[in-house]
C-alpha cells in the first residue's frame, strides 16, 4: 500500500481508534471527545466552524478513498465522521465555557442519536454517495446532540 493511501487510512481511523476489535465508532467518539478541549474548543466559534468543514471535506473524500481501500461500503474503522459529529455537539460549549460533565454529555448524546439512527439520520446514509453519506449521517445524529447541548446549556446544566 502506498504511504498517501496508509495516510488516509489513519486519518479515516483517527489513528488506531478506528481499529478498535470492539465498537470503533465508540472509541473514535471518545478520542473526539478527548481531543476537543486541545485542538477544538479553544477556538472562537468562527475557527470552530471552519475547522468542521475542513474536516468535512477532507474527511468526505478520505471515507470515500476508503471505502475503495478496504472494498466495503461504510466501513466500521472509518470513524473521522465520529469526530465530525462530537464536535458539532460541542458547539454551544465554546473557549472557556467547556466542562468535562459538558464533554460526558456531549459525547453521549452524539453517541445515542448515532446509534439510535432516528430519522433523518438513518435515512441520509443514503442521500449522498460513498464518503460524503458516512459524514452526513453523522452531522445529523451531531446536530441533533448539539440541539440537546443548548437545551441543557439553558438548564444550567452544562
Amino acid at each position: 500500500m502506498s504511504f498517501w493511501n496508509t495516510c488516509i487510512l489513519t486519518y479515516c481511523r483517527l489513528g488506531i481508534a478506528g481499529l478498535s476489535p470492539k465498537a470503533p465508532g465508540t472509541a473514535g467518539s471518545a478520542l473526539a471527545a478527548l481531543l476537543a478541549p486541545l485542538l477544538f474548543l479553544p477556538l472562537p466559534l468562527w475557527g470552530r466552524l471552519l475547522f468542521l468543514a475542513v474536516i468535512v471535506v477532507t474527511g468526505g473524500l478520505a471515507a470515500t478513498r476508503a471505502e475503495i481501500l478496504l472494498g466495503r461500503t461504510d466501513p466500521g474503522e472509518v470513524v473521522i465522521d465520529e469526530l465530525v459529529g462530537v464536535w458539532i455537539a460541542l458547539l454551544p460549549l465554546g473557549a472557556g465555557q467547556w466542562s468535562w460533565p459538558g464533554l460526558v454529555w456531549a459525547f453521549a448524546l452524539f453517541r445515542l442519536f448515532d446509534i439510535w439512527k432516528p430519522w433523518p439520520v438513518h435515512a441520509s446514509e443514503n442521500w449522498l454517495p460513498a464518503g460524503w453519506g458516512i459524514m452526513l449521517d453523522d452531522i445529523l445524529a451531531g446536530l441533533m446532540a448539539m440541539c440537546c447541548m443548548l437545551v441543557l446549556r439553558a438548564l444550567g446544566w452544562v
